[in-house]
């Protein structure tokens, strides 16, 4: 069934426009001269400003102008949103959160909590979603839950990306761009007619650069009986106690292995649309991506000596700070070498102690490769009513590799190997009931499977060696069903009433092998004993303990379920002032889903996690002032977010000694989110351009959970401000074309990003707080249609941090971190035609 719905990807689709909403978009153009941008985020086209939502909306136009690339850069500039790249430990995946509410890791047994959705079908994991801004109309941040209206999983807010659409007209544009690290980019796009009824768009991208971060050969820079010393990238002489015995990889004068941290990202997108008469329109969307890369280029910045044996990459040489490289270099070597296990732990009670070691090699490759095809199809079945379907199918694969501790150790490694399908298919019916009451019914189908094949080894636990092979297999579907009412009670107050009820499932089978395809030992000794899916009384004692009465389960073959249904609500109510002055209030809900622990080290470890809920409180203003010269929205909220996902580092199996090594996940407890949010858009004389925004979050624990590790001061994760501000000129030269100069500033607070105990001493570890200046020139010739831009990101060569990774408090001795790229500089030449 599932592979029909995907092949049945190019049928029905409709953006049906009422024609009330029309009215109120023509009547939007009157009444504010500013840019209308519309939107859809209430099911129906509406000008932005017209919305009682909290929506940071921008066009192509916006962030061509603004030097933003990929959804991350877009997310920069909006108020309590945060989008970033993962570390090489997590491949090519982002962490997103809206308020303060999201998701780091990229298993796919876990929700994103973000909704991310293209052209309005949901994409449905963090893995590849820096998606590229190639060839698009706008795109929308919508924050809050969406519940009701986006529905699956956006619990923090959705994003949403609408590409241009295709309308015959013969236009397009090539681009070409040069910079620092050789850095060259091709984009292009063409609009044509087929015929005078069928329009098609293709456009395309192409992004390589050399990567920022150096990965250095220890044994080079450190030759067996050298000195003591070296001078690291920021030109500082550091002490170090030379590793005799570490072969050297290479022989260069820098002995660099490679540089991380580099982009290699192609995409291509094709639109093909029908519209034999303005009742009916049906459309197909097409896409490929590919992304091959050298990994994130991560670094050290923080070790704790680590006597354990198994790691050392010499007899005699502890991982300590002489595997601390500097800001922009790490000593990545790509693998472990064979060995035999040393069981640290005394009488050795699982017979570890000697166990051989394999060696396990790879690269500093990242690849992920994804297509999809949606279809969508409008009809205007009358005057009144309208029906929208759109059907959407996706997969992706990615293969990537991670040596965790960024040195010659032998710490932990792995190879990763994620696929992933999806189809997806909602129905809509759109009804203009009165003059003043549009109504919206529909359902909505999701379904996914995927299976994640991961090769670790990981050798820092003391009791028995992690050296195995897990290909997991995750399948979830949905399906809901809502309405919404948008009701004009009396000129110029609006309500707009939601509802969606959802059912969903999910199902985890969990596999722990060796290297050869066998049951691991260590990790399922009862699926080793007596067979892959064994789930009973020990009957024939297999596992020759001398019981059999015993209730045993194997971790190899088994499946954990998960099954939810929810109600979500929302109620929003707007009043216009007059024509510069909405203000709205709306109070509304949300959940993500549940599971299973994704990461057993053992079968105790099946411990289930139940949804995150929140309701959320929202009062905000949207204004037009000063003849449209200023735009100034406002909003302020309250969220009560309960059963809270967290992971932990002692798994809460009630059973002694299967507590860790831990990956578990529990809901730690309940807080309140408190915030606001303000932007601004203004033009005070014609040219100049301004924009800014401010945002502030404070997240207070109300009760936590003891299974959680979590305190009831600790801090959200998200930075408690965030600001950004923009400003461009528009300087006419006449015959000579335009030049526009433009500046953008980012600062983002200290971002918590967890608890760390170590020693017995409990810590908390931050982010520390940035402040980042973008600049562009752009000439433009007389007719507009050819233009030359520089730009400088990161003008002021900031150096900070995205994101952190701190597993010392496991045993492994390392923090690593991911910096941001450092200055470049770019410049770029278009044509449009």
């Amino acid at each position: 069934m599932r592979h029909v719905l995907a092949a049945s990807a190019s049928t029905l689709a409709l953006l049906a426009t009422p024609a009330l909403a029309q009215e109120d978009a023509e009547q939007q153009d009157e009444r504010i001269g500013n840019t209308t941008i519309v939107v859809t985020a209430q099911f129906r086209e509406q000008a932005l400003q017209d919305t009682p939502l909290a929506i940071t909306a921008v066009t192509g136009e916006m962030i061509e102008a603004r030097s933003q690339n990929d959804l991350a850069t877009v997310a920069d500039s909006a108020p309590n949103v945060s989008i970033r790249p993962q570390g090489s430990s997590f491949g090519p995946s982002v962490s997103a959160s809206i308020r303060g509410i999201g998701q780091t890791d990229f298993n796919p047994a876990y929700e994103p909590g973000v909704g991310i959705y293209i052209d309005d079908v949901y994409y449905p994991q963090l893995t590849g979603a820096i998606f590229d801004t190639l060839d698009l109309e706008r795109v929308e941040i919508l924050r809050g839950p969406q519940g009701t209206l986006s529905g699956r999983n956006s619990l923090g807010g959705a994003i949403k990306m609408y590409s241009r659409m295709p309308n015959g007209d013969s236009s397009g544009y090539v681009e070409a761009g040069y910079g620092s690290r050789d850095r060259i980019s091709l984009r292009a796009a063409a609009d044509f007619a087929i015929t005078d009824t069928l329009f098609m768009r293709v456009s395309g991208v192409s992004k390589n650069q050399d990567g920022y971060v150096d990965q250095i050969d220890f044994g080079c820079r450190f030759p067996a009986g050298g000195g003591d010393t070296f001078v690291d990238n920021d030109g500082v002489t550091q002490e170090v106690n030379p590793a005799p015995g570490v072969a050297a990889r290479v022989n260069t004068s820098d002995c660099v292995v490679d540089k991380l941290g580099g982009v290699g990202y192609q995409a291509l997108r094709g639109i093909l649309r029908f519209e034999p008469n303005a009742d009916f329109d049906f459309t197909i969307i097409a896409d490929y991506t590919n992304d091959d890369r050298t990994v994130a280029g991560e670094v050290i910045d923080a070790t704790a000596i680590v006597t354990n044996p198994n790691i050392q990459p010499a007899p005699g040489i502890l991982y300590d700070d002489r595997f601390i490289c500097g800001p922009f270099c790490s000593y990545q070597t790509d693998g472990n070498e064979a060995g035999v296990f040393q069981a640290l732990v005394p009488g050795d009670p699982f017979g570890a102690d000697g166990t051989p070691l394999a060696a396990t090699p790879g690269n500093n490759r990242s690849k992920y490769s994804s297509w999809g095809v949606s279809g969508q199809m409008n009809w205007n079945l009358n005057d009144w009513l309208q029906l929208q379907s759109i059907t959407g199918y996706r997969e992706f694969d990615t293969y990537f590799f991670a040596d965790g501790d960024l040195s010659p150790a032998f710490i932990g490694y792995g190879e990763n190997d994620l696929t992933n399908w999806s189809v997806s298919q909602e129905v809509r019916l759109n009804a203009e009931l009165t003059e003043n009451i549009f109504a919206t019914v529909g359902g909505y189908y999701f379904e996914q499977f995927s299976i994640y094949d991961s090769a670790q080894d990981l050798r820092y636990v003391p009791v028995y060696p992690l050296q195995f092979r897990q290909p997991d297999e995750i399948a979830a579907d949905a399906w809901a069903a809502f309405a919404n009412v948008a009701w004009e009670i009396v000129p110029d107050l609006n309500i707009n009433a939601g509802i969606r009820y959802t059912e969903e499932t999910k199902q985890q089978t969990y596999f722990r092998y060796n290297f050869d395809g066998t049951v691991n030992a260590f990790l399922d000794p009862v699926g080793a004993a007596c067979g892959e899916g064994f789930d009973g009384v020990d009957t024939n004692d297999c596992d020759n303990d001398g019981n059999t009465t015993e209730v045993l389960r194997a971790l190899s073959g088994n499946t954990a379920n998960y099954e939810g249904d929810k109600i979500d609500w929302r109620v929003a109510v707007d009043y216009r002032f007059s024509d510069q002055v909405l203000a709205y209030a709306s109070v509304a809900t949300g959940f993500k889903g549940g599971g299973s622990n994704p990461r057993p080290f053992n079968a105790f470890q099946l411990v289930p996690f139940g949804p995150e809920e929140l309701v959320a409180y929202e009062v905000g203003l949207k204004t037009d002032l000063l003849d449209r010269r200023l735009r100034a929205n406002l909003s302020a909220f309250l969220n009560k977010f309960t059963d809270i996902q967290t992971g932990v580092n002692i798994c809460p199996t009630g059973v002694p000694g299967t507590e860790t090594p831990s990956a578990c996940r529990v809901n730690a407890g309940d807080a309140d989110i408190r915030g606001f949010e303000l932007e601004l858009q203004a033009e005070p004389v014609d040219g100049l351009m301004l924009d800014a925004s401010l945002s502030y979050i404070d997240l207070k624990y109300k009760t936590v959970s003891p299974l959680s590790q979590t305190q009831i001061d600790d801090p959200g994760t998200a930075p408690p401000w965030k600001a950004s501000f923009g400003a461009q000129y528009r300087i006419d030269l006449d015959s000579a074309g335009t030049l526009t100069p433009r500046f953008d500033v980012f600062y983002q607070d200290d971002q918590f990003t967890g608890p760390l105990t170590l020693g017995g001493v409990r810590m908390l570890n931050f982010l520390p707080s940035f402040t980042t200046v973008n600049a562009r020139l752009t000439w433009r010739n007389e007719a507009d249609d050819l233009a030359v831009s520089l730009e400088v990101t990161n003008l002021t060569d900031e150096y900070y941090l995205l994101s952190s990774f701190d597993l010392r408090g496991a045993g492994t001795g390392y923090r690593k971190v991911l910096p941001a790229r450092p200055r470049e500089w770019a410049l770029t030449v278009r044509k449009d035609f």
